[in-house]
Formats: structure tokens, C-alpha cells, sequence
């Protein structure tokens, strides 16, 4: 009878991890921030059909790096608990934070105990109705891991890079061309970036339910340039 093959359960995270970082690495990043009318995410998109931001609930935004069909899966399922939460409870139980508690144990489960980890960092973003600490900004890693951001964080490929660029350009009161403008140039870096390369959505500030809302891209062409 032949030994099992055994591998130190350090060792086996740690190839988990690595091997999860490596598949998110080789995606494109997106970034988002808060700007005075809500929050903004801008992500390097060049497809026209597969969407890597999308709208959650009423106030709350989703957005995903890495492998397209399992972040997918994971917006479907926050569009469903979402909406099952309200529906059982009231619509103002829906809420950010519970959303990304959600979704760190689906990626933590994952990561523990499946087949292979999930090769995706999700971002969950709900706009407040007066600003400032309203607005919520949740980065979920592949191992579960939930960290929170007051004004901005970048997901994906250079992450670090791109989070020096968003730190050094950001300051309060940021107007929407702004936003869109310094998530743009810190995605790009060195390079240039069309408005046909990036998908550009909002969550606005205001008394309507949905707040919501993509750009095109002759709006995002006329943000970049004004």
C-alpha cells in the first residue's frame, strides 16, 4: 500500500496563494475612488460584450478581476442574496458590508477547502446619501480576505504600482472628470489609455433609488479630455 503524498499545510497555502496571484496578475486592473458626487470605478476594459463592473442593488456597485466567468458567478450570486435580503426584510437592509462579509466567506471557503482557489479580487462600493463616511468601499481578496478603503483602492495587475499613483493624485472634493481622469492615468502609467479601452460606471449621490449609472464612451472621451 503506497503512502499518501504529503505536503505542510503552510506550504499548500502558500502555493494556493501564489498560484491565485499569478491568474489575477495577468488580468487588467480597475481602480475605484470617491469623488464629490458619489463613487467612481473605471476599469481597463476593451470588450464592448463582458462587463467587469456591475450594478448590485440600489446603492451598491460590483466589480471583479481575474478569470470573467468566476467573478461572474459571484456578481449573480450578490444580485441574488441581495435581493433576497430585501425582499424578506426591508430594501435599507441591503447593505455593503454584509454583501462583502458574504462574499469573503464564499472566497474563503474556497481557498480552504476547494479544488483550487478562486483566481479573482471583487470590489463592493455603496454610495452614501450625505458622503464623506457614507460612501463604502469594500476589496475582497482571493483567500477571503475584506479590506476596507476611505477614498480609493486599485484591483488586479500592478496593483501596487497603481495604488501609489491613486495616493499621490487624490485629494477631497474631486469632481467627476477628475475621478475619471486620475483612475485613467493611474491604470495607465506610461501608457495611454482611450476611452474605447476603459469601462467607466458611477454610483451618484441623490434622493433616487437607483444610483447607478455607466458612462459611454464619447461621455468618458469628454471627461478625459476636459
Amino acid at each position: 500500500m503506497s503512502m499518501p503524498y504529503y505536503v505542510a499545510p503552510e506550504q499548500a497555502m502558500k502555493d494556493r496563494a501564489d498560484f491565485a496571484r499569478k491568474g489575477i496578475a495577468r488580468g487588467r486592473g480597475l481602480v475605484a475612488l470617491r469623488h464629490g458626487g458619489g463613487v467612481v470605478i473605471v476599469a481597463e476594459n476593451a470588450s464592448q460584450s463582458l462587463r467587469k463592473v456591475s450594478e448590485i442593488y440600489d446603492r451598491i456597485a460590483f466589480a471583479g478581476v481575474g478569470k470573467y466567468n468566476e467573478f461572474d458567478q459571484l456578481r449573480v450570486a450578490g444580485i441574488r442574496q441581495a435581493e433576497l435580503t430585501g425582499y424578506q426584510y426591508s430594501r435599507d437592509d441591503v447593505d455593503a458590508r454584509t454583501l462583502a462579509n458574504d462574499y469573503a466567506q464564499l472566497l474563503g471557503n474556497s481557498f480552504t477547502h476547494g479544488m483550487k482557489p478562486m483566481e479573482v479580487e471583487i470590489l463592493v462600493a455603496e454610495v452614501g446619501l450625505s458622503g464623506g463616511g457614507d460612501d463604502q468601499i469594500f476589496h475582497i481578496m482571493y483567500d477571503g480576505t475584506v479590506v476596507d478603503h476611505d477614498d480609493a483602492c486599485a484591483l488586479g495587475g500592478d496593483a501596487d504600482a497603481v495604488t501609489g499613483r491613486l495616493s499621490d493624485g487624490f485629494r477631497e472634493g474631486l469632481d467627476l472628470a477628475g475621478a475619471v481622469t486620475l483612475g485613467a492615468s493611474a491604470l495607465a502609467g506610461d501608457r495611454s489609455l482611450s476611452a474605447n479601452e476603459l469601462e467607466v460606471a458611477t454610483l451618484e449621490r441623490g434622493d433616487d433609488r437607483r444610483c447607478f449609472r455607466r458612462l459611454g464612451a464619447d461621455e468618458v472621451a469628454a471627461l478625459l479630455g476636459s
